[in-house]
């Protein structure tokens, strides 16, 4: 956002339970986020924008643009699931609702591990600090409902709905989503764009800042013609 807001209006959106927003909720699933993109633009006044989402945020993204197509003038997904299945597997054991309960009770260990984890995810010296940091604005309840709720999403037979411009970034080293997940996605979009980062996993923003930053912001310039 540092890079792109000399060129653009940017919005960070934290989702319900992340975060600056609410943490009191029933339910964190994929479709409340996507019913929360669309009253966030309402309630600021953007009529029609491009949307950028990394991992579950790309997943919205793209929901978005198919739910609310007159939102939506450009998507890019980062590292995102176009299927719940191909997350890892200890995503999906995260997604069960007793392991979820189990971890629910055990925030401190989780975090531990998740910090133990962190070098095989990103390469980049600060994201342990920066993702225990995210870890401790949300819940447990919310991160794990909504990963179950992920889990469980397939946008292959929507994608096809989806006319405005696409971009597909993905680390070939990502071991959060399958690294392939490009394939389905310009198997259901056909005029997709897909960037690929070879030496980086889940976070290729981090991994690989100016090429990303470039790449992105070379798509954003650019002026599509897709009938």
């Amino acid at each position: 956002m540092g890079y792109l807001g000399a060129f653009y209006r940017t919005y960070a959106l934290d989702f319900w339970g992340f975060g600056e927003s609410g943490k009191k909720r029933e339910t964190y699933a994929v479709s409340d986020f996507v019913s929360l993109v669309n009253q966030f633009m309402e309630q600021l006044g953007i009529v029609h924008a491009p949307l950028v989402g990394h991992s579950m945020g790309g997943t919205v993204s793209l929901s978005v643009a198919i739910k609310y197509p007159e939102r939506v003038s450009k998507v890019v997904v980062v590292g995102s699931p176009m299927v719940g299945s191909s997350l890892a597997p200890l995503l999906k054991l995260a997604g069960n609702r007793q392991i979820a309960f189990m971890l629910f009770n055990m925030m401190g260990v989780f975090r531990t591990g998740m910090r133990m984890y962190s070098p095989l995810i990103c390469k980049d010296p600060r994201f342990p600090a920066m993702m225990d940091r995210d870890l401790s604005r949300t819940t447990v309840e919310s991160f794990l409902r909504s990963i179950a709720s992920l889990r469980r999403t397939d946008l292959t037979p929507m994608l096809s709905q989806i006319k405005v411009p696409a971009m597909g970034m993905y680390g070939d080293k990502d071991v959060i989503v399958h690294p392939l997940q490009w394939q389905p996605m310009i198997s259901g979009i056909p005029h997709a764009v897909i960037e690929r980062f070879p030496t980086a996993g889940h976070f290729p923003m981090l991994e690989e800042p100016t090429v990303f930053s470039q790449k992105l912001k070379n798509f954003l310039d650019q002026d599509f013609s897709i009938s």
